[in-house]
């Protein structure tokens, strides 16, 4: 029973710093692609949406999604997807891509706003950071509560 009680809270923690790690390098690469100044024009080749959520009386969260294509300044034709854009733009539309020169490019479609990537970067950190603290913190008040000490409390 004590494995589990420290196995739980070491997965959720695992979870939420994998996912800390996603949303900064995301939040680095839009930044990347809009300080690079390398812009193309695009088209939208694809819109679609996923749903989640909706069993068991909880609420359906929608996510749009675009596909884009563009050619690259150095004649490659580079295709991505980007999830969260915004609903006016349909398949078909032109629009302005900002990406990052190299061996991958980094692309986005949307428009330059660094102050609202960066809160929304913070942000989903610190919800993220409180749950490793209170995961990090049920461990010790389990292990204070229940005298669990070192490997061979388990």
């Amino acid at each position: 029973m004590n494995a589990l009680m420290f196995a739980v809270p070491v997965l959720i923690t695992g979870a939420a710093l994998f996912l800390a790690y996603r949303v900064v390098r995301r939040a680095m690469q839009l930044r990347r692609a809009w300080n690079s100044g390398l812009t193309a024009e695009g088209r939208c080749l694809r819109m679609f949406t996923t749903t989640h959520g909706g069993a068991h009386d909880t609420s359906v969260r929608t996510e749009l999604h675009h596909v884009y294509e563009f050619t690259a300044r150095d004649g490659r034709v580079v295709r991505f997807e980007e999830e969260g854009g915004p609903a006016t733009v349909l398949e078909g539309d032109a629009v302005t891509v900002h990406y990052t020169q190299g061996r991958e490019i980094a692309a986005t479609a949307r428009r330059p706003s660094r102050g609202k990537n960066a809160a929304a970067t913070l942000a989903t950190l610190a919800f993220l950071g409180a749950v490793v603290g209170f995961c990090v913190g049920f461990m010790v008040t389990y292990a204070d509560t229940f005298g669990v000490t070192g490997a061979g409390g388990f």
